[in-house]
């Protein structure tokens, strides 16, 4: 081996909470994991969009367990806690996670170190090599130049679906007509008087929206404003301005989203200091660096989870993680925001670890928002919590690949679903969250 090539047992292609739990997860299974970041950050939309808080991690108002519950606890159980559980303020969305950012960034950072997870940040997975059914080698390159990494087992938590889609895997971008949802560039108001601002009983804002957008002084896209408490006092994190239209996978468009998103939430924060009550000592604070990238590539799994799938409750024998997210659909083509209920109240229905399998390729997984979902099912299915399971499960998924040494698709997924269960993933097989 030469100084740029590495052999590793798993590769880990992003960072974001899919990447960290497959990551932390191999990692503890006693694998040597090597997880390649593009940013210089982990978290994924937690870099991008800081702040924005870990939804859908209740299903019927249990915590879905495993990574997520530990890295809740690890914040809660600081003096002062970093995070807590609080009632989200939105239509059909049950309990969230709110945090510190920078202290649950450091958190996971300080996960990873003590699964020996070996971070390459600020570097990009290019391109497979293939041998025949199977990924031989991943090419990346960083501000040093090219290296290659050798893995037993790939792991696709990118968001893109970069590799996959270059090792073979069939794939569709957006919905049946190719429409993506909006991205979204967020940020905070720091210095609210959370007494005055959130007096009126609308969680929308819509009464300031529609003066707002009726005076051309707001985006027509702003006619609800979606302004939640952040987790220290007096801050408010604005996750409002969306961006229609945006190719997730093609950079120049991602960064003229990014900067027409700027303007529209300088825009907003003046609107908000000049017309909305509590708001008007406020400044902006905590801009996202860049917009966040809801979907791009829906990859072909051996199962393709539909809204079918979701409004039945289906819970499948080799589900993986619970859910009961609403279908919150953003903005995509000339549609408007929608937070349906995908499941009857009180229920839930499980991610099969078959939707993050590909047919053929034998030893890669693909984790997050590429999974192989319908596009009802994906406006569901995307939440952080969910993506940092689907991650714990493939990175668990890899060690007994690599112990029986099998295809991904031969795997026994009962076992794996045993597994899941005694790391404390809640809700799988024959038991039940209620």
């Amino acid at each position: 081996m030469t100084e740029t090539e590495m052999n590793t047992d798993v590769l880990v292609v992003g960072g974001g909470t899919a990447g960290f739990g497959a990551a932390v997860a191999a990692g503890r299974k006693g694998l040597r994991v090597v997880l390649v970041e593009a940013t210089s950050k982990v978290g994924g939309v937690m870099a991008f969009c800081p702040g924005m808080p870990w939804g859908g991690g209740y299903p019927v108002d249990r915590i879905i367990g495993g990574l997520l519950e530990e890295l809740t606890q690890r914040l809660e159980r600081m003096d002062p806690p970093a995070a807590e559980k609080r009632t989200c303020t939105l239509e059909n969305f049950g309990p969230e996670i709110i945090y510190d950012h920078d202290i649950a960034t450091l958190t996971m950072f300080e996960m990873l170190e003590e699964a020996g997870v070996e971070l390459r940040l600020n570097a990009t997975a290019l391109a497979p090599e293939m041998s025949g059914n199977r990924i031989a080698a991943v090419r990346c390159v960083n501000r040093n130049g090219p290296f290659t990494v050798r893995p037993r087992i790939v792991i696709d938590c990118s968001g893109d679906g970069d590799i996959s889609a270059k090792s073979g895997v069939p794939y569709t971008l957006g919905d049946e007509q190719g429409s993506m949802m909006g991205v979204t560039i967020s940020f905070h108001m720091v210095g609210v008087d959370w007494d005055r601002a959130f007096a009126e009983p609308d969680p929308y804002f819509t009464k300031y929206a529609a003066q707002g957008v009726a005076e051309d002084r707001l985006h027509p896209d702003l006619a609800q404003l979606y302004l939640m408490k952040g987790f220290h006092k007096g801050t408010v994190f604005c996750n409002s301005v969306h961006v229609r239209g945006v190719n997730g996978i093609d950079p120049d468009a991602v960064a003229r989203a990014t900067q027409e998103g700027r303007r529209r939430c300088h825009q907003l924060a003046q609107f908000l200091r000049a017309e909305v009550p509590g708001f008007e000592q406020a400044h902006m604070a905590m801009l996202s660096p860049t917009v966040g990238v809801r979907e791009t590539r829906k990859l072909e799994g051996v199962y393709r989870v539909t809204g079918e799938d979701l409004a039945r409750g289906s819970r499948f024998f080799d589900g993986i993680v619970c859910c009961d997210n609403p279908v919150d659909d953003v903005m995509r083509g000339s549609g408007e925001m929608t937070h349906d209920a995908a499941v009857g109240a009180g229920t839930y229905y499980t991610i099969p670890f078959r939707s993050l399998m590909p047919a053929t390729v034998e030893n890669l997984m693909f984790c997050g928002r590429i999974i192989s979902a319908d596009a009802v099912a994906f406006a569901s299915v995307r939440g952080m919590p969910q993506c940092m399971t689907m991650g714990q499960a493939a990175g668990t998924a890899a060690r007994l690949a690599i112990d029986n040494d099998a295809a991904i698709q031969d795997l026994d997924l009962t076992a794996l679903v045993a597994d899941l269960s005694q790391q404390g993933v809640h809700g799988l097989g024959n038991t039940s969250l209620n």
